[in-house]
């Protein structure tokens, strides 16, 4: 048993050695990942003047109900919420809402919210966009095909309705997996972890700097991993696989790990209502 564990050390070491010269461009490319936008005055009466349609999941009703909180500080908060894909029922001051797809079939997300768009709301909405949940990418996914498929759709998109913004938004990150002698063992082994497997959360930041060196400073982004993945003291909360650093949800913004609980929604959704008064 003892050999087997020296045997096994050895191997950790030169798989550590080789991985932190394969992964140092990731390090960098990580390093590159844009924080969460500073604070701002929200600009009610502008978003008075939108007409925005916002498709997602679960996370999206977090980040939603965070607005709802915000709008309940603010006796001067005009903007109507509803939850319809009917593009007759948005109206100036409007943000609509519904889900998109699937979780787990992050494609169905993607076709969906291009049929949403061709049915009626690219003629009408002033913005658009939809987000991914964190269940949609994970170890297995092959990051930059997805990430094309999303690019192009959207690209065609932009293309056909020129008076519409389409807008992006980052994918959202769980909470880090705490190192451990187990899942050292089993990252050794190259077996697949649990939900909170680190690697699941490298592919999320894959696809969101993929997402921010597309589209940061060309069309509206809205870093959602940014803002979660932000202490209050503005630190980043990370994690390291080899020599890379990644970004993971903060610990005090969740309740499961995943979800945004009520700092974290509030946090998250004052940055969103900053994002769309600016756009």
């Amino acid at each position: 048993m003892r050999e087997r564990f020296m045997v096994l050390l050895m191997v950790s070491v030169l798989l550590a050695g080789a991985q932190a010269c394969e992964r140092n461009d990731m390090n960098e490319q990580a390093n590159q990942i844009k924080s969460s936008p500073q604070k701002a005055e929200i600009s009610w009466q502008k978003l008075s003047g939108h007409k925005i349609y916002f498709g997602h999941q679960s996370v999206g009703n977090n980040l939603l109900d965070g607005v709802r909180d915000i709008m309940k500080e603010n006796p001067s908060a005009t903007l109507r919420i509803i939850e319809t894909d009917g593009h007759s029922d948005i109206t100036a001051g409007t943000l609509a809402h519904s889900s998109v797809g699937k979780n787990n079939d992050p494609v169905s997300k993607i076709e969906d919210f291009r049929d949403k768009i061709d049915n009626g709301l690219g003629d009408n909405v002033d913005i658009a966009f939809f987000k991914f949940c964190f269940v949609d990418i994970d170890s297995r996914t092959d990051v930059n095909g997805f990430f094309e498929k999303y690019r192009a759709t959207l690209a065609e998109l932009k293309a056909r309705y020129p008076e519409t913004t389409f807008a992006h938004c980052t994918v959202p990150l769980l909470r880090k997996e705490e190192e451990s002698l187990k899942n050292w063992v089993k990252g050794l082994l190259g077996k697949e972890g649990g939900f909170f497997d680190n690697r699941h959360n490298r592919a999320r930041n894959e696809f969101n700097e993929l997402l921010i060196n597309e589209y940061q400073g060309k069309e509206p982004v809205f870093d959602l991993a940014g803002v979660t993945s932000t202490h209050s003291d503005g630190s980043r909360e990370t994690f390291a696989i080899g020599a890379s650093k990644y970004f993971a949800l903060v610990p005090g913004y969740t309740d499961d790990g995943g979800h945004l609980n009520l700092t974290g929604r509030k946090i998250a959704a004052e940055q969103f209502l900053v994002f769309l008064s600016e756009i």
